[in-house]
């Protein structure tokens, strides 16, 4: 079984995700990843010239990313949920 992705949301900046991944387009073709980085940093402000990935426009371009949408608290469960 492989580990659980994580991704983390920086406060005002990107989305960063630790660990092996597939990223793909609207198309749904394959997005190549940079294999030098053990972490992929994904564009969330907008700005970028490298989008979908960051390239640090969101420390000048004014993003905000908004207040936490929860306070922390206990993980739900993974698995399948309730059926409908």
């Amino acid at each position: 079984m492989s580990e659980e992705v994580v991704i983390r949301c920086r406060e005002n900046g990107p989305l960063v995700i630790h660990g092996p991944f597939r990223l793909v387009d609207h198309l749904g073709n394959d997005v190549p990843l940079p294999a030098d980085k053990p972490l992929v940093a994904l564009c969330r402000c907008g700005a970028s010239g490298n989008k979908p990935f960051c390239d640090g426009s969101h420390k000048t371009c004014g993003f905000q990313g908004g207040p936490p949408l929860s306070s922390p608290g206990p993980r739900a469960p993974s698995g399948p949920g309730p059926s409908p």
